[in-house]
């Protein structure tokens, strides 16, 4: 036990070390693959010996916990938002204000105000306490367990801390894991993120940490709240809170400044409002605060705001061009896509030369026309968008736009369904475009994960008539790949060893990776675990499909198209025949004690989270619904439960139960 507890030790210290190396100091000390192999480790040992686990272990950065309700946290010092201003104007009014209250000659710190969520989290003893949201200032969200797996905020301090404190700052998303997100949610068919500062508010307030984990979320800390802190200025504190282990905005980098005058806090503004261009992250403007606390605390407060700071804020950024042309995109599931080819113009740093125009509806909106002048914004978006048209200077000759009829690739007329904003392409087994797209989506990361393949061989692959569907890379040989250009002995080894692996990937990705249209991977684990089975699935009707918890009438009705065209079900079969997995991996502990009944789960309970409470009656043969109808066996009620399903059950003569009643069944 001594030298399992040592080991422990040993590897909770060291992955800490390079986290802080990596997610802190920008330095990377060991490779991807030395520090997931050590992580693996010390899993696989606090799984084993949990009574030897730290509470702030490296292993909580992963994420997993599912909370049942977010707990509400007085602050015990107010977060307060702070004045803006839109001039500078304002800011010469708020430099002569504070003159004048003070009348002594004041240090200012300028930094850069993050578009992202506040947090203030609480250290103990060194430790990780808890994070808590801004909420209204007085109260907010204790949201721990998220913040718990961002890689740049400390579990353990080092250096000479105070015992009790708090640190606040703004948790935000970095662009290129945002443009990532994104992409993936694109490649489902899903909607689009609008924006990293509301996707980073919406993750933070994810009931299922793993999600905020995979995300990737950052956070800069800069504002120290405490009883027994000595030093008695905002800049030096800042630094200082880097020698704990924090990640803190850095003088070298011009993310933090000292001035004593308007012209500096001037300049700082006129820099960044040039340089957020080439951030890694965005921000909507600067902050000012006067740097000494003592001075801070004779200029005191508002109602809302400290008189000792305030925000100057930036117009988002607006520019116009010319659109060209419209062009159209065809996704794997022949959703079609108008993109509006532009003149190319400067917008945020990068030369925009294209902009979504989303669906039909929105160009009849934005009244646009092919050779308008169009107003393209950033401002807060990470992919540009059309903003409006300058109709003063449409050309005499300007036609109405008319929209695409049949499908740019193989030129089948479209499908527009009721409800539905985009239009379709439905020759899924001749459009080109349709069939890669489907394999390329087969292949990702986050579905098969199929080493040695990617988007390009797969196009390569279809041009040489090699496969026509997923199943067919399964039947490639190296007798084929290795006369294809490019194609030299290792890659092609490469990839028919990635091919072979994939055939353990578990169930649940094996369906996400069919790209049954609005199946997401969350979607497709929620299927996967209810039905156990891909012909579970394959003969589930409608009603039985809007049982499942979270799947609507238009996921059941995709899921029941997709499986109704025979090619699908053709291509299903093959897969099964070399070795895919079509069922859930076998549960030791699964029993059919609920075989045949139906449950309803509501409110918060004590010895379980509501998925950890479905799990167990899908484990035990039992189904879960989340509506209540004649076919509901019980509900099982917790704390909090809405009235509304309790006053339906009641109606319908649903026996209620609780949890030790759950519990008793499956004794």
């Amino acid at each position: 036990m001594t030298e399992n507890k040592l080991r422990i030790e040993e590897l909770t210290k060291l992955l800490q070390e390079y986290n802080y190396q990596y997610y802190v100091m920008d330095n990377s000390m060991v490779s991807d693959f030395e520090f997931d192999t050590l992580l693996k480790e010390l899993q696989e040992l606090e799984e084993k010996y949990p009574e030897l686990a730290s509470e702030n272990s490296p292993t909580k950065r992963v994420g997993g916990d599912v909370t049942k309700k977010f707990e509400q946290v007085v602050h015990k010092y107010r977060m307060l938002s702070l004045s803006n201003s839109y001039s500078k104007d304002d800011m010469i009014d708020f430099e002569t204000r504070i003159k004048k209250l003070t009348n002594e000659e004041i240090e200012y710190v300028c930094e850069l105000k993050y578009d992202g969520v506040a947090i203030g989290i609480q250290y103990k003893d060194g430790k990780f306490h808890q994070a808590v949201t801004r909420g209204d200032g007085t109260k907010g969200e204790n949201v721990s367990t998220n913040v718990k797996t961002i890689k740049s905020i400390p579990l353990k301090l080092r250096g000479d801390y105070p015992q009790d404190f708090e640190i606040r700052g703004e948790i935000f998303f970095p662009l290129k894991n945002f443009e990532k997100l994104n992409k993936l949610r694109a490649e489902n068919d899903e909607p689009l993120y609008a924006n990293p500062r509301n996707t980073a508010s919406g993750t933070l307030k994810s009931l299922d940490s793993s999600i905020a984990a995979e995300r990737g979320l950052d956070c800069f800390l800069y504002g120290i709240y405490g009883e027994n802190i000595e030093i008695d200025n905002h800049f030096d504190l800042v630094k200082k809170a880097g020698e704990w282990g924090f990640k803190i905005p850095k003088e070298e980098n011009n993310y933090i400044k000292k001035t004593s005058s308007i012209e500096g806090i001037l300049d700082f503004i006129d820099y960044w409002d040039k340089e957020r261009k080439n951030l890694p992250f965005e921000i909507d403007g600067v902050v000012i605060k006067v740097n000494s606390y003592d001075n801070q605390n004779r200029l005191g407060y508002t109602a809302k705001s400290p008189r000792w700071a305030i925000a100057y804020k930036f117009k988002a950024e607006r520019v116009s061009t010319i659109l060209e042309k419209v062009t159209y995109q065809v996704g794997r599931t022949g959703a079609i896509t108008p993109v509006a080819n532009l003149v190319p113009v400067q917008l945020g740093g990068t030369t925009v030369k294209r902009a979504s125009l989303h669906n039909a509806d929105i160009i009849e909106k934005l009244e646009v026309r092919e050779g308008d002048t169009v107003f393209v914004e950033k401002g807060g978006e990470i992919i540009p968008k059309i903003i409006s048209v300058d109709l003063s200077k449409r050309p005499a000759d300007s036609k109405l736009f008319q929209y695409i009829t049949h499908c740019p690739d193989c030129d089948s007329l479209l499908q527009r369904q009721e409800g539905e904003a985009n239009h379709y392409c439905v020759n899924d087994t001749g459009c080109a475009v349709q069939i890669t797209g489907r394999i390329q989506h087969f292949i990702s990361r986050k579905a098969m994960n199929i080493d040695g393949l990617g988007t390009e061989t797969i196009e390569v692959l279809f041009e040489q008539d090699l496969i026509k569907n997923a199943a067919d890379l399964y039947e490639l040989t190296f007798d084929q790949l290795i006369p294809i250009e490019r194609m030299a002995e290792k890659s092609v080894n490469n990839m028919l060893a990635g091919i072979e692996a994939s055939k353990q990937i578990p169930f649940e990705k094996v369906l996400f990776a069919l790209g049954i249209r609005f199946v997401g991977d969350t979607v497709a684990k929620k299927l996967a675990r209810h039905f156990g089975s891909i012909n579970a699935i394959i003969n589930a009707d409608f009603e039985t499909l809007i049982e499942v918890d979270e799947i609507g009438d238009r996921i059941a009705e995709s899921v029941i198209s997709y499986f109704q065209n025979p090619e699908n079900v053709e291509m299903i079969t093959r897969l099964k025949n070399h070795g895919l997995q079509f069922e859930l991996a076998h549960n030791e502990d699964a029993t059919d004690k609920l075989k045949g009944l139906v449950f309803v789960v509501s409110g918060v309970f004590d010895k379980f989270s509501r998925d950890e409470l479905k799990k167990s009656i899908e484990d035990n043969g039992g189904k879960v619904s989340s509506s209540i109808s004649g076919k509901t066996s019980y509900l099982v009620a917790g704390d909090n439960m809405g009235p509304a399903k309790l006053k339906k059950a009641e109606k319908l003569e649903v026996k209620i139960i609780s949890e030790t009643d759950y519990l008793n069944l499956i004794q």
